[in-house]
């Protein structure tokens, strides 16, 4: 097999600094395998596959592997549209982000709000945001504009160990730490009249961005699986050129088993992020009298799908820090955009811009139907940390007219914005590539970070 990077110059630049250019050729030696290994302009080195990478396996002949989804199963973003303008909401915008901050937990290991029993979280495990929605959180039109519908249909609580359990019960409804984030933004460019217009998407309105994964019940399961793989490999004659790359036969016990827990992490993702929107909505109701905040979509980025292509037939896609982007008449986007194409949400580094793009026919003849995810790391979280001071930073902010929430002040200098690639250049490859095309580009003006 063959690797391949969609990249500038300038951003390969930034790619030969660590090991992602070996890990994208150690992904290609996996067995079962079709089409190329792949890896976007944000690509940077992550836990044996490249985070940024792409793989598909042959549902017959191919393997699954817990580093080719990774760590934050079903990390995703979702976008909320409001009909607020950025002039209504300036002189209220402190007390819009005191409340978002009070009412949603922020930082690592924080415990949520609602406290679920074992049967309840077996429950999320199995119906992901359709449990939210019948409990209060949110209405059908919600799970209309969700990837997936907001629940992986394959998910059995029983593939989930009693540890990732005990980790995620008091986590259903945060924020988390790291790259997480809340971010209230307006809409500074229209690229695609048509597309925006169908998106609900209009200049200078108020739209807020949600990214937020798995929490520790994802962490925990791909730790388990990642034992049970390695163990597992002399059984099926499976050798890897990297121990980090371990994987099983699709269709083996194993295999199955950990698809059965990685849905059920991603459902509980989904009524993770489901629970934040409906908190976000409480909060702009509090501040503004209203909550019409409409969901434009959500997408998710560590996974692992079944999906049929022209490329191989009927594949297993390792999709790792990558966005679906399916293009229009695709039976697996919501209606009213079926002739347009499926959003894909790109948020960049804390105080940078972020966009919509849109799904191409293109994608899914080259990618698989992938895409970028985001800016990308440039550095790790320790130099990003070095010779750094969160008040500086905030200071900083401050005067670009970006207000922020922190729960650590570690948090926000390990999250600074030179932290990571310029997010612009990663979406010009894409869209000049074909691969998702450029439809909005947002601005935040307030940052709720873990």
């Amino acid at each position: 097999m063959e690797g391949l990077i969609y990249a500038s110059d300038k951003l390969i630049g930034a790619i030969e600094h660590d090991e992602t250019l070996n890990q994208i050729a150690n992904v290609a030696t996996l067995p079962g395998l079709v089409g190329r290994s792949l890896a976007m302009p944000d690509a940077h080195q992550g836990y044996g596959f490249a985070i940024g990478g792409v793989a598909a396996a042959d549902m017959e002949k191919g393997i699954v592997s817990a580093g080719g989804v990774g760590f934050d199963i079903n990390c995703g973003v979702r976008l909320l549209a409001s009909d607020l303008s950025l002039e209504d909401v300036n002189h209220k915008l402190d007390d819009l982000l005191n409340q978002l901050f009070r009412d949603i937990p922020c930082g690592a290991g924080k415990s949520g709000t609602t406290d679920l029993s074992f049967e309840q979280l077996d429950e999320v495990l199995k119906y992901g945001a359709h449990w939210a929605v019948e409990n209060g959180y949110g209405s059908q039109e919600d799970i209309d504009h969700m990837e997936e519908r907001g629940r992986m249909l394959n998910a059995d609580s029983n593939a989930v160990s009693k540890r990732a359990k005990q980790r995620g019960r008091d986590q259903l409804g945060t924020l988390g730490s790291g790259n997480h984030f809340i971010e209230v933004q307006y809409v500074k460019e229209i690229f695609d009249e048509e597309a925006a217009q169908v998106f609900g998407l209009r200049l200078d309105q108020i739209v807020v961005m949600i990214h937020s994964g798995s929490r520790g019940l994802g962490h925990q399961v791909c730790t388990d699986f990642l034992e049970v793989m390695q163990e597992s490999m002399p059984n099926y004659g499976i050798k890897v050129i990297d121990r980090q790359l371990a994987c099983v036969p699709i269709k083996s016990k194993e295999g199955q088993s950990y698809l059965k827990a990685m849905a059920a992490a991603a459902n509980f993702a989904f009524a993770n992020r489901q629970m934040m929107c409906h908190w976000t909505r409480q909060a702009f109701e509090h501040v503004f009298g209203l909550r019409d905040l409409r969901l434009v979509y959500d997408v998710t980025h560590n996974i692992a799908k079944e999906e049929t292509h022209s490329l191989g037939g009927r594949v297993l896609v390792h999709r790792k820090g990558a966005t679906r982007a399916f293009p229009k008449h695709h039976p697996d986007i919501p209606k009213n955009y079926y002739e347009i194409g499926q959003p894909v949400l790109i948020p960049g580094s804390m105080g940078t811009c972020s966009y919509v793009l849109v799904g191409t026919e293109r994608a899914m003849r080259e990618t698989f139907g992938s895409t970028c995810h985001g800016a990308g790391r440039s550095m790790s979280r320790h130099a990003a940390k070095k010779d750094s001071s969160a008040d500086q930073l905030i200071h900083d902010l401050r005067q670009k007219g970006i207000h922020v929430r922190g729960a650590s002040k570690s948090g926000l200098t390990e999250e600074k914005p030179d932290a990571y690639k310029d997010v612009s250049a990663v979406v010009d490859v894409v869209h000049n590539a074909g691969i998702s095309l450029k439809v909005a580009k947002m601005v935040p003006i307030g940052v709720i970070k873990g």
